[in-house]
Order: structure tokens, then C-alpha cells, then sequence
């Protein structure tokens, strides 16, 4: 009998191992604390997994010395491990080639636990004027990330929102508050097609094009959450094993659950098209291990037979 379930996966890869990339105020320790539901700070532990106290972590970074390879762990989500290229931002030519060999470290490495499984890279909206700094150009330009997915993050969306209304504050008058919202929304979008940084992201001579792009905006309200960036995250990834583990540190995620079961009955409807006869039994077990809060057995009964057991519903 062979089992499924969060527990199995986790003694499989483990972690999940993200990099987050952006410049200081980017809001990248928000994105990580609400993917993680909590508000306290992350442990620091060293590549050799030695704990590091967090205010000589902050000492070294005032100092202009980051150590990339240092690994951000919440005690709320341990399945997640973080690594932050703080100081990337400063347009230090050593940082930089620090990050693309980290990158390429991990990238090649022999483990799926020690690989990087995913890239967000953040860009703030809350400084329109200069959007993509040099520091993004480098990254999207020059940095070999090989398969791993990047999603791009436009956080502090909701800075383009005053701007925009300030904009078309004296056309708003006499208007429903549905109209006026829509008004400012349309304005948001040009004022963001307006940084030019999508035109940049899907230029041909970007060598890091991201697999999707999320916009968070006002993380800094209790109410507000991630969600919609471990979707992306979760649908990026092109390894099976790393999407179900993803999805089973997401337990309370009921939303991410059933969209990934969606996404296998339309992919295995598509391999199925045109054939006689469909093992149901298999295509549900498929959807279900979604689900891994639930405990999902599979027996093997003969080569054609197989009998599906769910309990802890």
C-alpha cells in the first residue's frame, strides 16, 4: 500500500526553497509573514544550519554584508525556507555576481531540497518615476536562472491609486461612485503601463522572462493576504512533487486545493480524449491528492484494479 499524504511529501523534498529579490521598503518580509500567517520574525539559520541571532544578521546588513546563502525559516510554516538577496539593491557589482552564484549553485544542485524552486522578484509600485532601477535590468538581463520559475511581484499596488485620482480628481465631479471607480481604475492601469516595466519584462532580450505577474497591494492591512502569489507560485512550477508540496503547506487553503484538482481533470481530460474506456477510480485518486489534509490511500490490487480508501474528511 502506498500513502500520500503532506507528511510523505515533505520527507521527500522537505522544503520548499524560495529567493526573494527587491530593493530595501520593497515589502518582501510582509509577502513572507503573510504567506506564512503570522507577524513574528523569521529564525536565521547558516548553510550549515547553525542559528544565527537575528541582530547580528541586522549588524552585518548595516555594515553593507549580506550572506545570500543564510535561510529564513518561520516557526508558523516550517515547510517554506526563504533566502533574501538584501543589498542587491544597491547596485554593488560583487552582490550581484553573490546572487547569479548562489542562483547557479542552487540551480545545479543534485538535491530537490537544495534546489531554489521559485524566484519573486518585488518591485514596488510606490515609486513610479523610476520603476526599473538598474538593479532589475541586471537581474532580468544578465542572470541565468535556468528552470527555475521567476514570478515578478508589483507590490504597494495601491500607491497609484491617489495618484491616479489626483489626476483625475477635477473630471470625477457629478459622478456615481461606481463610475468614479472605474475612472481611477482605468487611470491606474495607464499610469502602470505608463512605467514601461511590463515592456521591459517581456523584452526578446530578457534572459529571465517571469512565468507570471502579481500585483499585491495594501499587505499591511491585517484583512489582506498572498494568496494569489502561491497560486501563480503553485502553477509555475513544473515538477508535480514541488506543486503538491507547495499546496500541503497551504492546508487552510481551500480555494488553491480546488483549483489545482480543476487543473488535473482538464489535463487528464485532455489525455484521455478519444479513448473507450477511463479508469475513474485512478482519475479521482488524481484529483484528491490535492486535498492533503485528507489521508489518501491507493492498494494496488492487480495491474488493472486499484481501490481508492479516503478517511479525516
Amino acid at each position: 500500500m502506498a500513502t500520500i499524504d503532506a507528511e510523505d511529501l515533505r520527507k521527500m523534498i522537505r522544503r520548499l526553497r524560495v529567493l526573494i529579490i527587491g530593493r530595501a521598503n520593497a515589502g518582501k518580509t510582509t509577502i513572507l509573514q503573510k504567506v506564512c500567517n503570522t507577524t513574528d520574525q523569521p529564525e536565521i539559520y547558516d548553510a550549515k544550519r547553525n542559528r544565527i541571532d537575528a541582530a547580528v544578521v541586522e549588524s552585518s546588513i548595516k555594515r553593507g554584508k549580506h550572506d545570500i546563502t543564510n535561510e529564513m525559516v518561520f516557526k508558523s510554516n516550517p515547510g517554506f525556507v526563504f533566502h533574501d538577496s538584501c543589498g542587491f539593491e544597491a547596485g554593488s557589482e560583487e552582490e550581484f555576481e553573490n546572487v547569479k552564484k548562489f542562483i547557479s549553485g542552487c540551480v545545479h544542485a543534485t538535491k530537490l531540497e537544495e534546489r531554489i524552486h521559485a524566484i519573486w522578484y518585488c518591485i514596488p509600485m510606490d515609486e513610479c518615476s523610476r520603476t526599473f532601477q538598474r538593479s532589475e535590468e541586471k537581474f532580468f538581463f544578465e542572470c541565468d536562472t535556468g528552470h527555475v520559475p521567476v514570478i515578478a511581484v508589483f507590490t504597494k499596488f495601491e500607491a497609484l491609486r491617489p495618484v491616479a485620482y489626483g489626476e483625475i480628481k477635477m473630471h470625477t465631479k457629478g459622478l456615481s461612485g461606481e463610475e468614479r471607480s472605474k475612472m481611477i481604475a482605468q487611470r491606474v492601469e495607464e499610469l502602470f503601463s505608463k512605467t514601461g516595466v511590463c515592456d521591459q519584462l517581456c523584452n526578446s532580450e530578457n534572459r529571465t522572462r517571469p512565468k507570471f505577474y502579481v500585483r499585491l497591494a495594501n499587505l499591511n492591512k491585517p484583512n489582506t493576504n498572498c494568496n494569489i502569489l502561491l497560486e501563480q507560485t503553485t502553477f509555475a512550477l513544473d515538477n508535480e512533487e514541488l506543486q503538491l508540496c507547495l499546496v500541503s503547506t497551504q492546508q487552510s487553503n481551500l480555494e488553491l486545493c480546488i483549483k489545482c484538482a480543476i487543473a488535473t481533470l482538464v489535463d487528464h481530460a485532455h489525455q484521455l480524449f478519444g479513448l473507450l474506456r477511463i479508469d475513474y477510480e485512478v482519475y479521482q485518486y488524481h484529483i484528491v491528492k490535492w486535498f492533503l489534509h485528507l489521508k489518501v490511500r491507493k492498494r494496488i490490487q492487480c495491474e488493472d484494479t486499484r481501490v481508492i480508501m479516503l478517511t479525516g474528511w
